[in-house]
């Protein structure tokens, strides 16, 4: 559980965006978990997290009968939303939230995630009125997850605010990297693990002000955003602000392949 996990947690909204087409995983958001949609799952978590008001906003009606035969409240979104975001900004507008709401996305493959964190994230979106964002993010102790691509990492300013993510290795440690480079490959299991809470990798969980959400589909594609393929990145290009609740506990596995299913049921099975 993250520190400040007791104190009194603003009200919020929490939205499961669920895009019935997946590559990987077919159909993910209605893989079983132990007797339930996965996406059921995860809306039960956001409950857990204290969350005034849950919703799955998807693009599919067997998705929505899938929540109404839980007992969550689902919408039906456009199918062309080219991200969770986009999806978020069309429930906000719909249910006609007043400015200041908080909205929490809470990612339909994420059946384990803690609801702490989720109170985390949006306590720390409240303390810091300036911004439009908050999302969360937890030091790196491996060199190879420096290095992968696939984990993206945040760096921050004095305030906890976010100066970029990237998929590089960012901050770059110059005297601890440079060694090991140079003109060929680098050899990324001669790299040194980084300095404690020196590199940060990014939590995808994004809490959001309605305001901003409605203003996101009309905010032009950065260069930036389109180069890392990271949608964050369009927020600050147009000046957003974004705070980041740095936790010492990496988040449970989502999951995006059929191992990673097998593995999160195996969890719900040990721990029911």
């Amino acid at each position: 559980m993250t520190a400040n996990a007791s104190l009194a947690t603003p009200p919020f909204v929490a939205v499961v965006p669920a895009r019935l087409a997946s590559t990987r995983l077919p159909e993910k958001p209605l893989a079983d978990i132990a007797g339930k949609p996965m996406v059921v799952r995860v809306a039960q978590r956001a409950r857990e997290a204290g969350a005034q008001r849950v919703l799955i906003a998807t693009d599919d009606a067997r998705v929505l009968e899938a929540a109404h035969a839980h007992g969550i409240e689902a919408v039906l979104t456009r199918a062309d939303h080219p991200s969770g975001t986009d999806r978020l900004a069309e429930v906000a507008t719909l249910l006609a939230l007043p400015d200041e709401t908080i909205v929490v996305n809470v990612q339909g493959d994420e059946p384990l995630i803690d609801p702490a964190l989720v109170r985390d994230v949006v306590s720390h979106l409240a303390a810091h009125p300036d911004c439009a964002i908050a999302t969360a993010a937890h030091p790196i102790v491996d060199a190879a997850e420096v290095f992968n691509p696939n984990v993206v990492k945040v760096v921050l300013d004095a305030r906890g605010v976010a100066l970029y993510f990237s998929r590089a290795p960012i901050p770059w440690q110059r005297d601890a990297y440079a060694p090991q480079c140079g003109a060929q490959a680098i050899d990324i299991a001669a790299m040194p693990a980084p300095p404690t809470g020196a590199v940060l990798r990014h939590i995808g969980l994004y809490a959001y002000r309605a305001r901003f959400l409605r203003t996101y589909p009309s905010l032009a594609q950065a260069p930036i955003e389109h180069a890392e393929m990271l949608e964050q990145l369009r927020a600050m290009w147009h000046g957003e602000r974004i705070a980041v609740r740095v936790t010492n506990d990496a988040p449970a596995p989502g999951v995006d392949t059929p191992a990673d299913l097998e593995r999160v049921r195996t969890l719900f099975l040990t721990n029911s």
